[in-house]
């Protein structure tokens, strides 16, 4: 019976990109271990090859041949650093690195359903160049199954027996597929074993009966040879064995010349053909530069957003008890329900209030699943780090507090591109060049800090650099130069500096790849704001600035005021909320376009009044009646009118742009105890709304 793999293709991505990730992550920690060692950390490399060795596994079983070609032409490499024969350098970490972002962009294509570019071989001729230049000499290497190859370049033969237990053909494993694999090595031959097959009448037609004498004739390693039947070595006896070699299909190919694009074409096709090439190379010939890879191989956009996510079993067993509790709650109150007289109505109160505690923890229990540590987005900026550093030619270490801090897994994919542009902005902006650091007495490397903890119910990350600092001076003079204020304006520092994050506003001399185009802070903070956060920046000129990030813990739940305007509900986010005062002792003034304000300790606070905002219908009162709730939403204060305030409590949010539209001022909705839906708030939103209307009043009146 056929098997339709298709159905696994989603946990194989999910694993390869976990694989990269892991992979990733190894060769920098190797690179600050092997401190140009011959071995470095051998368990560094031990996990990369592993992890490597599981996506061309799968990729092979898949039929995904160009992700398993070309992640063997690496392992190969892999294999000579783990074995103690090639020495670990910067130049060979920089084009692993170079090929993780390589085989990211192949399984993102295959995982979208686009075919696969052959950009790739111009990294297997870097792999090919780097190994040919250290086979020259035998003696250098000393790989297993290497001493069993011939010492010229005659093709080297293999024979191979091969024997499956019967029970092979029940674990998946057929034997045609891993003889199309020697058969893409070179000549194969095989001949069939039937000794052991049993009268007709014995033959179970499930069990595998056969073995193989294969002789194989081909230029690659045993180990190569080997890792065909890696699957089954466990489940066949399996001998391998060189044999002689002919001279019919010698390969004499002469070097390759940056001229020769006839030749350069040929080896692309023997790639797709063999998955590998011979690339000789002069002794004397030195390699092109890594660096000098074009950008092409990175990936230009994102993973698709999995499905799926990894719970830990304790999450689920917890589950399962609370589910239990809920099934005894709800047959005792079903009992109740069919035999109720007056005498039971305790024993109801007391059901009811079980049930609510349950409740209550299977709610929090279910969103303990949706929680993640962040290092999951921490973990993706190290190789930023090195590489953005290497470009702009400082010394910079990345050091990581609280990556296993836990948040909602939907507020983590938003915060990623966010803390990508902070730490960008650390890098280039707030670290000073090697010399100016030297100059200013500091050490030559830089250090920027990420830390994340919990405060209450919200997330707290910290972005902090030992840099310069942000010299308020200097973002006054822009502003002005900008018209965003005028000359001689006192403005606090703290809301000079925080000018850095409006729209266009830039500091940089010139525009570089990295930054100086006046776009990306401003981003950030929209981006921030939109999760429910906001970020604050403190900074000492001469010492380093650190951007202090405040996110909920999760966007499904909210805590929340709920407060009454005429005959409707509101929901006002309480971390927005700052003091409710009644309208009795607030003095309204009136302004252009005919807002009402209250001045609150020098400052104008604009009033909104929900019942004219959202015209709601109802009889005037007197101006002295209800209360004004102040808030705030991106540093700036409204006062919203409101008639009662009612009690507070965890409101779970529904979107009103899937159900509705999407309404200015209105984050989203929630249904109240009693059945009836009411809004919640969007302070920002709804401060933008109020001085569009003022200002269209304005302009009325004008």
């Amino acid at each position: 019976m056929e098997i339709d793999l298709t159905q696994f293709h989603a946990v194989f991505f999910e694993e390869s990109f976990e694989g990269l990730d892991v992979m990733e992550q190894e060769l920098l920690n190797l690179e600050e271990d092997s401190g140009g060692k011959k071995t470095g950390d051998l368990e560094n490399v031990n996990t990369i090859f592993r992890a490597a060795h599981s996506i061309k596994g799968g990729s092979a079983t898949f039929g995904f041949s160009q992700v398993a070609e070309f992640t063997h032409v690496m392992e190969t490499l892999l294999d000579e650093m783990r074995e103690g024969s090639r020495t670990i350098i910067r130049e060979i970490i920089d084009l692993l690195l170079k090929s993780v972002d390589c085989l990211r962009g192949m399984l993102n294509k295959l995982q979208d359903g686009e075919p696969v570019s052959n950009d790739y071989v111009e990294l297997v001729d870097y792999f090919n160049q780097l190994l040919a230049n250290d086979s020259n000499n035998a003696e250098s290497k000393n790989i297993a199954g290497v001493s069993d190859l011939p010492s010229d370049n005659k093709i080297c033969g293999w024979s191979i027996y091969f024997a499956p237990e019967p029970y092979i053909l029940q674990t998946g494993n057929e034997p045609i597929r891993m003889f199309k694999e020697l058969r893409g090595m070179g000549h194969l031959g095989v001949k069939a074993d039937l000794s052991t097959v049993p009268s007709f009448s014995d033959l179970d037609p499930e069990s595998c009966f056969i073995a193989w004498q294969l002789e194989l004739e081909t230029e690659v390693e045993k180990l190569a040879v080997k890792e065909v039947f890696e699957w089954v070595e466990d489940d066949c006896k399996l001998e391998i064995s060189a044999t002689g070699g002919s001279n019919k299909h010698t390969n004499e190919t002469p070097s390759i010349t940056e001229s020769d694009t006839a030749k350069e074409a040929s080896s692309k096709v023997e790639l797709a053909k063999t998955g590998s090439i011979s690339v000789p190379v002069q002794t004397d010939k030195k390699l092109v530069p890594i660096k000098n890879i074009e950008a092409k191989n990175k990936v230009a956009k994102k993973a698709a957003a999995t499905a799926s996510i990894r719970v830990g079993i304790d999450k689920v067993d917890t589950l399962i008890d609370l589910v239990g509790e809920l099934v005894i709650t709800q047959s005792m109150l079903g009992e109740l329900g069919d035999n109720f007289d007056m005498s039971k109505v305790e024993q109801l109160i007391n059901g009811l209030r079980e049930l609510e505690a349950n409740t209550r923890e299977l709610q929090e229990s279910v969103m303990r699943i949706r929680m993640l540590p962040i290092g999951f987005v921490f973990n993706r900026l190290p190789r930023m780090v090195r590489d953005l550093s290497a470009q702009l030619g400082k010394k910079i270490d990345l050091v990581i507090n609280g990556e296993d801090t836990e948040l909602d897994k939907t507020v983590m994919e938003q915060i990623g591109d966010p803390l990508t542009h902070l730490v960008r902005n650390a890098l280039d902006h707030g670290v000073e060049s090697i010399e100016k650091r030297l100059t200013a007495g500091k050490p030559e490397t830089g250090i920027v800090t990420l830390n994340a903890f919990h405060q209450g119910g919200n997330i707290i990350i910290e972005i902090k650099d030992d840099g310069a600092g942000i010299d308020p001076q200097i973002i006054y003079a822009k502003a002005v130069e900008k018209g965003m204020i005028k000359d001689g304006v006192d403005i606090p520092q703290d809301q000079i500096i925080s000018m850095i994050m409006e729209p266009g506003f830039s500091t940089a001399e010139a525009v570089t790849d990295v930054s100086g185009r006046g776009v990306g802070m401003d981003v950030v903070k929209r981006n921030i704001n939109n999760l429910g956060g906001s970020v604050e920046i403190t900074s000492v000129l001469g010492e380093g600035t650190t951007f202090t990030i405040r996110l909920p813990l999760t966007l499904a739940i909210l805590d929340g005021q709920l407060v009454r305007a005429a005959d409707e509900i509101y929901v006002i986010p309480l971390a927005t909320i700052i003091e409710s005062i009644p309208l009795s002792g607030v003095q309204i003034t009136r302004i252009a376009g005919d807002m009402p304000v209250y001045k609150n300790e020098g400052e104008y606070i604009p009033i909104v009044d929900l019942c004219d905002e959202f015209e709601i219908h109802h009889d005037k009162q007197s101006t002295n009646e209800g209360l004004i709730a102040i808030v705030e939403g991106e540093n700036r204060k409204i006062a919203i009118k409101i008639d009662e305030l009612l009690g507070q409590q965890q409101v779970v949010i529904k979107s009103l742009e899937s159900h509705y539209k999407s309404l200015q001022g209105v984050s989203g909705a929630t249904i109240l105890g009693d059945g009836r839906v009411s809004l919640i708030l969007d302070i920002v939103g709804l401060s933008k709304r109020s001085a569009e209307k003022a200002t269209t009043r304005r302009e009325q009146v004008a």
